[in-house]
């Protein structure tokens, strides 16, 4: 079974992944899609409580009808379409151990902060269903394993060491790619003769955004103990000394993610 998240998690992250998200990708996006049938059929995979939805209906052109699929029936149930033009299916599935079928109406495959969780095996499947069924698709927000801070810290390296070998442990698929997962992707895809286009899609986190990254660092303060439990005390306090950083202003913190399009063959 996959990895579940919390809702307050994924509400508290939204605002951080939208404004990320790179502008540039969806006017070669909008060209791909052009000659679609109407409604455009999108499959978005692991859609939580719809927040790729939020982002990404607004931003294509003309109607489109959603099948948002997740293995958490609970989150699935509060998603609504944002309006009259973008209708919407949930579909409660486990697709942990593959990635489903896309069906042969499809005109997108998306999904948002889902790439760094699942393993080789698992993308291997996602690359040759799109090679053998090539729709557009847009996949936002892999972790690429950066974490960077405007001053340093003296465990800060020490902490983000953890926390990558921590993202590369089982999230429900397998041994997960973790920080790999998005060049893993786009070296297969393009091996398999498709064009893919990528852009940085970074969480910038100051004193703005203090409530998500007080609940980022104490995440990653308890990843880092499970891969070194001799270490707890010193994440511990590093995780508050960070926390009173950016809710004082003090520090600027740059989470490393990458927006990834795909097209048809060369």
């Amino acid at each position: 079974m996959a990895e579940r998240f919390a809702g307050d998690w994924l509400a508290l992250r939204e605002p951080a992944d939208h404004v990320a998200r790179p502008e540039s990708l969806l006017g070669p996006l909008n060209d791909a899609l052009a000659g679609c049938k109407t409604p455009l059929q999108v499959l978005d995979l692991g859609s939580g409580a719809g927040s790729n939805l939020r982002y990404l209906a607004p931003r294509l052109t003309g109607p489109q009808h959603w099948t948002l699929v997740d293995h958490d029936a609970d989150l699935l149930a509060t998603i609504s379409a944002p309006d009259g033009a973008v209708t919407v299916t949930p579909q409660v599935l486990d697709f942990s151990g593959a990635p489903p079928p896309v069906p042969p109406d499809a005109g997108l495959v998306t999904a948002s902060a889902l790439l760094d969780l699942v393993s080789a095996n698992w993308l291997d499947r996602l690359v040759m269903t799109l090679t053998e069924w090539p729709v557009p698709a847009l996949f936002a927000l892999s972790y690429d394993g950066r974490i960077e801070w405007s001053h340093p810290h003296a465990a800060d390296e020490r902490v983000r060491n953890a926390v990558n070998r921590h993202q590369r442990t089982d999230k429900g698929f397998g041994p997960a790619l973790g920080p790999e997962a998005a060049a893993y992707c786009a070296r297969a895809l393009t091996a398999n003769g498709l064009r893919v286009i990528t852009e940085t899609s970074d969480w910038q986190l100051g004193q703005g955004q203090a409530a998500l990254a007080a609940a980022l660092i104490g995440g990653w303060a308890e990843a880092a103990a499970e891969m070194e439990p001799q270490g707890r005390p010193l994440f511990q306090d590093w995780a508050r000394s960070r926390v009173r950083d950016i809710a004082d202003g003090r520090v600027h913190l740059s989470v490393g993610h990458c927006d990834m399009l795909v097209l048809g063959k060369h």
